[in-house]
């Protein structure tokens, strides 16, 4: 009997940061995470194969999410850029230790790895990435249509 996918998190507003090509990406990162936890069926075999075919697939999107939250930080002159960097940072070297891990044969649990993914993630976008939306809400200019865009002339200070 296949086991019902199911979703471990579901993408709320509430984890909107208001800038829809983070949103999108932050709605990517919660796939994946309910990928894995749908694929920690408890059969370790199994789950190393999945784990070996999928991890580089998530390394390489967060790669790409947090240089797009950083290059946006960095063009805003956001100050909690360096703070939000070395959450990234660390994030990543610990995915790293995981994979090692997991590659050297240790004990490897995908429930495990799925829930820290997901407490991180969630963490990650209740708290930080909402300090760089509020800033962003304060810099931004409004265009005739409501929408908030940050220009040029925003960051210059």
């Amino acid at each position: 009997m296949a086991k019902t996918k199911s979703e471990l998190v579901t993408w709320s507003s509430t984890f909107s940061v208001g800038i829809k090509l983070i949103d999108e990406q932050h709605k990517g990162l919660l796939e994946l995470v309910n990928d894995m936890f749908n694929h920690a069926v408890g059969d370790a075999a199994v789950e190393r194969v999945y784990f070996q075919s999928v991890i580089q697939k998530a390394v390489n999107y967060v790669k790409i999410h947090f240089a797009t939250e950083e290059k946006i930080m960095i063009a805003t002159k956001f100050s909690g850029y360096r703070e939000h960097k070395k959450a990234h940072d660390t994030f990543v070297l610990t995915v790293v230790e995981n994979i090692r891990d997991f590659e050297a044969g240790r004990k490897f649990s995908l429930s495990t790895f799925t829930k820290f993914l997901k407490e991180w993630v969630l963490t990650h976008i209740a708290i930080m990435d909402k300090q760089y939306f509020e800033y962003f809400k304060k810099i931004a200019s409004r265009k005739a249509d409501g929408r908030l865009s940050i220009t040029s002339a925003d960051v210059r200070r």
